[in-house]
């Protein structure tokens, strides 16, 4: 009786293996490599400067407690003063400018903050905090406050340094053109990571270049969920692709409402309305707080005065934390009556989204977690971007821009690749103009390398790209 060879032991020879064809994206690859390094080397300084300010951002919160201690906190007290007796204090101590909002003390312990806009000193985007002493009335101090989130002087400083380095409009652009491109590195180091991932199973254990970049694209893969996050919310408020996004949302139907201090319905974009007055107008700041409580107006709220005799007051939540209160009201200074609602849970799906996004993107949501959070991604990307750059001083060969994409990389490309991935070059253009106008520079730089590099006699294209 005999058997059938088993295939490892069948002397006859079968027909090779056919070889393994590469991945359709394998001519991409190099272009993808070559953007990575171009943005790595270039954008890297505008990403370093968001990162450590962004950094110092999100240990600000924590310190602003320390600092400011003196005017955010008191001894609890067993009864407290109507809020308009403590909102007179607050005039009696500052009578200057006009009063624009009131934050009554949200828990025992804490101050109620009066808002006086118009304060001559005070720069016109910013109001005077006037801190008052709910039990006793006794102002604790004054100082600026910036944005919805009641940030002070300290935190608006290093706000405005992450934001445009206190440049203004101007300084703006650094931080569009990092968050433009902080997802472009991200994605296309996940892609030259997976697409190795093989050939640097070997990394541990080695050193010199090889070891760096082992730990760059290790974290980079870790943390670049993260970095996607930060990039498409901080597109979100920018100036130029911020706008489009918000043209966007409107087209949409999906901008952010607010109530109506006028009565009626909802008005479509924007803050609420009622930009201060008399805070003392109509029956007064404690009826409206009460007409506000009664429709289920929990703490923090923010009361801002009628803008003129046809206006409304104008009763808003003010907690960016989780879960977000959010609701706002109209009240009548005539009769105290609420004239107008707005529920955070009827916002439309990207208006929410949106404002999550935003409060998790500047450390607010889940509270001193996500300024963690934000703190280790902020470490995680300088130690990524003093990585890239040690690689590029460690490959110590080439010209100061790398190996170009060797002559017909581009003619390597297959139509079906190459025309949407073109479209798609456009389209970012058009919507994130900071992306797109670097991108098309990068493009045409790395061409005219190559050419000269063809001219000089270097190598062409034989199916090895330059590596970073």
């Amino acid at each position: 009786m005999t058997t059938a060879p088993s295939p490892a032991t069948d002397e006859t020879p079968g027909p090779p293996a056919p070889a393994p064809s590469p991945s359709r994206w394998a001519p991409l690859r190099p272009l993808v490599l070559r953007l990575h390094f171009y943005a790595g080397l270039l954008v890297a300084p505008f990403l370093l400067v968001a990162a450590v300010t962004g950094l110092l951002y999100a240990g600000s919160f924590q310190a602003e407690k320390l600092v400011y201690d003196h005017e955010l906190t008191v001894p609890a007290g067993d009864r407290e003063l109507p809020l308009s007796a403590q909102v007179a204090a607050a005039r009696k101590a500052h009578p200057e400018g006009t009063v624009s909002a009131v934050r009554p003390a949200s828990e025992p312990g804490t101050t109620t903050r009066v808002l006086l806009s118009g304060v001559t000193g005070v720069d016109p985007d910013h109001t005077l905090a006037v801190f008052v002493d709910p039990a006793t009335g006794k102002v604790r101090g004054a100082l600026e406050q910036y944005g919805s989130t009641g940030a002070l002087p300290l935190r608006t400083w290093i706000d405005e340094l992450h934001r445009d380095l206190h440049l203004g409009d101007t300084g703006r652009l650094y931080s569009e053109l990092a968050a433009s491109w902080l997802w472009v590195i991200a994605g296309g180091g996940l892609v030259l990571w997976f697409s190795r991932r093989r050939a640097l199973r070997t990394v541990r254990g080695t050193s010199g270049r090889r070891r760096t970049l082992g730990l760059h694209g290790t974290v980079g893969v870790w943390t670049a969920a993260g970095f996607l996050f930060l990039s498409a919310t901080g597109l979100t408020w920018s100036t130029y692709a911020g706008a489009t996004i918000d043209e966007l949302r409107t087209s949409l139907g999906q901008a952010t409402p607010s109530v109506s201090a006028a009565g009626g319905e909802h008005t479509g974009h924007g803050t609420a309305a009622g930009a201060g007055g008399d805070a003392g107008h109509g029956v007064g700041l404690d009826k409206v707080l009460a007409a506000a409580r009664a429709k289920g107006l929990g703490d923090p709220v923010e009361i801002v005065p009628p803008a003129d005799a046809n206006s409304a007051y104008v009763v808003k939540q003010v907690q960016r934390s989780w879960p977000e209160k959010q609701d706002a009201v109209a009240v009548d200074p005539a009769t105290g009556q609420v004239t107008d609602e707005l529920r955070f849970a009827d916002y439309p799906v990207l208006a929410k989204l949106t404002r999550w996004g935003i409060d998790l993107h500047t450390g607010v949501l889940f509270g001193i977690v996500n300024q963690i959070a934000l703190a280790l991604l902020a470490l995680a990307l300088i130690l990524l971007i003093v990585w890239g750059y040690r690689m590029w001083w460690q490959r110590g060969r080439g010209s100061v821009f790398g190996r170009p994409i060797p002559r017909g990389a581009w003619a390597q490309v297959p139509p079906y690749l190459l025309v949407p991935a073109l479209a798609v070059i456009a389209v970012l253009g058009y919507f994130v103009p900071l992306l797109g106008i670097p991108l098309a520079g990068f493009i045409a730089v790395d061409i005219v390398l190559g050419e000269i590099a063809h001219r000089r006699g270097r190598r062409t294209y034989g199916g090895t790209a330059g590596v970073k």
